[in-house]
């Protein structure tokens, strides 16, 4: 009984130490099996970095019996990303898991992504292994199978444009008054009952006015006198210039009141007499009830001799009594049309009015000398004013948050244009910067919400949608958002775009020297393997800002440089 203890007791120990040598064995060559990473550096698009893992299991290093987790870890300082796992099996084990054959080896694949941090930019991807035979486990060497993380498409600047309304500020408007003096038949007299016709008196009125106004000045004078088209064209002839000549006469006694010298008078007038007024005619015509109405157009078009356009109607016997009674008195007269210049505060009155004396001005006005202001301070304060003055002006409510945007007081800003958006809801312009406070403030679906629904509101709209087009990983639609801008995103998405040419044609272009600049240019010519271009443009980058030598340092960008001596003089 004994002996069979003992058995039993060197055959379990055997079993162990089998077992245990299996797992040794897959361990000490584990270093045998091969992986590829795609891509080969770890990229960051859209918050995410994607991978795809495939390794090669050699023959005879899958013990039959034993059951291997693989498990993606990406490792960086403060933390990991544990990563999908998969498990395999031995051609023993009654198990569902892939089946690796121990004479002809197999493979494994992953694929799948994880979330992005800015402290996974130095890291490492690792794959672990834990084999199990029975109920023995034995952590397998970890391999490691990428440096790091490229995060260049955070190098975005979220700098989204605003809007602002235009003014209508006219500093010249032109005013014009008009007044018919009408005649008797065959006569060119001026009735003293025609002086007292409402339109005359307010036309002297308006002379006087104009002359008083020491912002005001004639700019013309047109005098313009007709006859009827009834009677001998002589006639009228002669009648239409004795009729210029009287109008002439009464408004020079007008102009002579206002004390307005003869010589200005004189560049001011235009005075020109018409025959036989037939275009009247017609237009009084084809505006009446008369009867024979068509039938007299029908006149005027068949006939272009006057005289026998006369003679046609008058035939008309029924309708000739109509139009010497309703019609033919109307054009009997003379036009008179005075044009005025009101001419505006100059820059200088409206700026200083804008300041001390804001009731001077009109909104239009206020507007304007917002425009004038040479700070964003003195912007903000005049576009408050005229919030204040005019309650309903929805173009003051939206300017003043335009103006905070720029100054970077996104809650100033957005207290404005959501009064602006209530005085006027859905206008494009109000739209898009709301749009851009809720970029500025990371709320990129709304942001992007508003973009789309205020695309009338300009070109600005479009950079606005390229940057968010950037943060969505979607680099070909950013770069025909940016089609109309030379910009530093519209570089660096044509750089994610894989348009590395015209990224660094359009960097150059760039008008904005900052240090950014000069680091986006140097990793543009790390893309092309141009080392001459990439130590010059990112020792001018460190020179204007120190802080992005330590970028620059783990930047695998230019992990090509790493060991270049120039590289490390530049970012040490």
């Amino acid at each position: 009984m004994k002996r069979i203890n003992y058995l039993a007791s060197f055959l379990f120990a055997a079993l162990l130490l089998s077992s245990c040598g299996g797992l040794e064995k897959m361990k000490e060559e584990a270093s045998n099996l091969q992986y590829s990473v795609t891509p080969k550096v770890l990229e960051m698009h859209a918050g995410k970095v994607k991978y795809e893992i495939k390794g090669d299991i050699p023959a005879e290093w899958f013990n039959k019996k034993a059951i291997v987790e693989f498990t993606p870890v990406y490792k960086y300082e403060g933390g990991e990303e544990v990563l999908e796992s998969k498990t395999l099996q031995g051609e023993s084990v009654e198990a569902n898991n892939k089946v690796i054959a121990f004479e002809t080896g197999g493979s494994i694949e992953f694929a799948g992504e994880f979330d992005y941090n800015e402290a996974m930019r130095v890291g490492e991807l690792e794959i672990r292994g834990l084999a199990t035979i029975k109920d023995k486990q034995l952590d397998l060497v970890a391999y490691k199978l990428a440096d790091g993380v490229i995060s260049t498409p955070l190098l975005v600047m979220v700098d989204p444009m605003p809007v602002a309304y235009g003014d209508n500020f006219q500093r010249v408007i032109s005013e014009t008054k008009e007044a018919d003096i009408h005649y008797v038949i065959q006569q060119s007299k001026v009735r003293k009952s025609e002086l007292k016709a409402e339109d005359i008196t307010a036309l002297e009125e308006f002379v006087k006015m104009t002359n008083e106004e020491a912002n005001k000045e004639f700019k013309g004078i047109e005098i313009s006198a007709y006859a009827s088209p009834d009677g001998p064209e002589k006639l009228n002839d002669r009648l239409s210039e004795q009729r210029k000549k009287s109008a002439d006469k009464y408004l020079a006694k007008v102009i002579g009141k206002a004390k307005v010298s003869k010589d200005d008078a004189e560049t001011l007038y235009s005075l020109k007499s018409t025959a036989e007024d037939w275009d009247g005619f017609k237009g009084l015509v084809e505006g009446s009830t008369i009867e024979d109405k068509d039938l007299i157009l029908r006149v005027l078009s068949m006939y272009s001799d006057p005289v026998v356009r006369e003679k046609e109607i008058k035939n008309i016997a029924a309708t000739y009594k109509t139009l010497a009674d309703d019609i033919l008195p109307q054009l009997r007269r003379s036009e008179i049309m005075i044009k005025v210049d009101k001419i505006g505060f100059s820059d200088e009155e409206i700026a200083d009015f804008a300041v001390n004396n804001p009731d001077t001005l009109n909104i239009e006005e206020l507007l304007y000398a917002a425009k004038l202001a040479e700070t964003l301070e003195a912007k903000a304060a005049i576009y408050k004013t005229a919030t204040e003055k005019f309650e309903t002006c929805f173009r003051a409510f939206n300017n003043l948050g335009f103006v905070n945007i720029l100054m970077g007081n996104l809650a100033d800003a957005k207290v404005a244009l959501v009064k602006a958006n209530e005085l006027k809801e859905g206008e494009a312009i109000i739209t898009n910067n709301l749009g851009v406070i809720a970029l500025m403030e990371g709320d990129k679906e709304t942001a992007q919400a508003n973009f789309l629904n205020s695309t009338d509101a300009g070109n600005s709209v479009d950079y606005n949608l390229g940057i968010v087009k950037i943060m969505d990983g979607e680099y070909e639609a950013a770069v025909n958002y940016f089609q109309n801008h030379k910009s530093f995103n519209t570089a660096l998405a044509m750089l994610l775009a894989g348009k590395n040419d015209s990224a660094n044609k359009t960097i150059d272009v760039v008008e904005k020297e900052s240090p950014k600049n000069y680091y986006l240019k140097a990793v543009i010519n790390a893309r092309i393997g141009d080392e001459g271009a990439v130590m010059n443009n990112l020792r001018t980058a460190v020179e204007k800002d120190a802080e992005l030598k330590q970028m620059a340092k783990t930047d695998l960008e230019f992990r090509n440089y790493f060991e270049n001596e120039t590289f490390k003089t530049i970012v040490e």
